[in-house]
């Protein structure tokens, strides 16, 4: 009986040193595998990061150039587009001026009374060949007075 003892020990021993060695490198491997789709993992955070603030700072530009328009558009009906384009080019340069690439502003005018601002542009790339664009669209009526009785 003592035998079989000795021998299931020494199969016990052996069977996890085979184990333990047979791990070996193991941790290699998966580092491999997965160190890429952590990067990729990282780059898509950061993509997605630049994506949405790029939006954002293009939404803050047209809206305040939307804003000046509206309150330009019937005291100055010539020049209100220069003063709502340079107010969103203003707020591009301040918020983001690497972020919003190639801007095209536009100044609106889809009703007699109404005016907006549209803005297109380009969004940097993480990843090569990635092509993103932000678009951004504020309009309202134009601030004017009204005499009592309409109008």
């Amino acid at each position: 009986m003592g035998g079989g003892r000795r021998l299931a020990t020494w199969a016990r021993r052996r069977g996890e040193k085979i184990s333990r060695r047979g791990d070996s490198g193991m941790t290699a491997i998966e580092f491999v595998i997965l160190t890429p789709v952590l990067f990729l993992l990282l780059f898509a955070s950061v993509q997605f990061a630049l994506y949405f603030f790029a939006d954002h700072v293009a939404q803050a530009a047209a809206q305040a150039g939307a804003r000046k328009a509206r309150q330009e558009a019937d005291a100055d009906p010539r020049g209100w587009r220069e003063k709502a384009a340079e107010t969103s080019g203003s707020y591009i340069e301040q918020l983001g001026p690497k972020l919003v690439l190639k801007p095209d502003v536009r100044m609106l005018r889809p009703e007699a009374h109404t005016v907006g601002v549209e803005i297109r542009a380009k969004v940097p790339a993480v990843f090569p060949g990635l092509d993103l664009d932000v678009h951004a669209l504020s309009q309202g009526p134009v601030e004017r007075f009204v005499p009592d009785g309409g109008g």
